[in-house]
């Protein structure tokens, strides 16, 4: 699949991780492809390797989904890692991508998965949008 962004859509996308979660307390968003390639973040969350942390993010995601198939389903269509600071809520956003939000103690993993499910139609449809693939921006 070949993915081109423009600014307009850059700034969709990021519009939408705004407004959906992290006014609603995600301290970190990313969007991958499948491959790991990042596709666009949002937040407060320091990390010294983005593009490192992308690649191992998609990894487990997989291995998750190869896990839901030996087990007999289909996949896990979102999975969730609790930590003693960060949190981590991943879900399928569409076929090909998947989005990944860090969130604190102080947001309840409810609410992120109701901010989450209302994002990824909008975000889904705008990542397979063919309109305006005239070049490829991050």
């Amino acid at each position: 699949m070949n993915l081109v962004l423009t600014r307009e859509k850059t700034e969709r996308l990021e519009g939408i991780i705004q407004r959906d979660l992290i006014e609603a307390g995600a301290q970190h968003v990313i969007i991958v492809d499948q491959s790991g390639n990042l596709i666009v973040e949002q937040g407060t969350l320091e990390v010294t390797d983005i593009l490192s942390l992308a690649v191992l993010l998609a990894a487990n995601f997989a291995a998750t989904a190869e896990i839901a198939r030996l087990v007999g389903e289909t996949d896990f269509s979102l999975l969730f890692h609790k930590g003693d600071k960060t949190n981590i809520h991943f879900s399928k956003l569409g076929d090909n991508h998947i989005i990944i939000t860090f969130f604190d103690d102080n947001v309840s993993l409810g609410l992120i998965r109701l901010r989450s499910t209302n994002a990824i139609d909008q975000l889904t449809a705008i990542l397979s949008s063919k309109e305006g693939n005239e070049r490829w921006h991050l």
